[in-house]
């Protein structure tokens, strides 16, 4: 081969290696994404079934029911709720009324969560909480 072969097919292989490379790039990137819906959205059947993602709201009032290590409770965002289920310790901040985004999976009907977030004083509101009760306000 001559050099000018040599050379085509070494920029073929480093194109190929670059392509390759963005590839499995974009694809661990896409399967370790955590999308986030409001109850209404996961009413609406918006949300994937069995795949993990991000679920938000407040907790409703009189809805925390503990059994053990295991609490169901109800999260809203003033239009719809939606009952979870979380093993596991919660955040010293969990109370009703408090917003709230729990990251898991839909598993027969029911959130089953993996984490429990608390928000950590009176004045901050995850920003996809408080959109989603903008929301949900909105198409009262």
């Amino acid at each position: 081969m001559t050099k000018r072969q040599n050379r085509m097919v070494f920029v073929a292989l480093l194109v190929a290696g670059a392509v390759l490379a963005a590839t499995l790039l974009f694809q661990a990137l896409g399967s370790n994404t955590n999308y986030f819906y409001s109850p209404t959205e996961v009413t609406e059947g918006k949300a994937p079934i069995g795949k993990s993602f991000r679920l938000g709201g407040l907790v409703g009032n009189g809805s925390v029911k503990r059994k053990d290590m295991t609490v169901n409770f109800d999260v809203t965002d003033n239009k719809n709720k939606f009952n979870i289920q979380y093993t596991g310790i919660l955040p010293d901040l969990f109370r009703e009324g408090q917003g709230i985004i729990t990251t898991g999976s839909l598993v027969n009907g029911t959130f089953v969560a993996t984490e429990v977030l608390a928000k950590h004083d009176e004045n901050y509101m995850p920003p996809e909480v408080a959109d989603a009760l903008k929301k949900a306000e909105k198409q009262k």
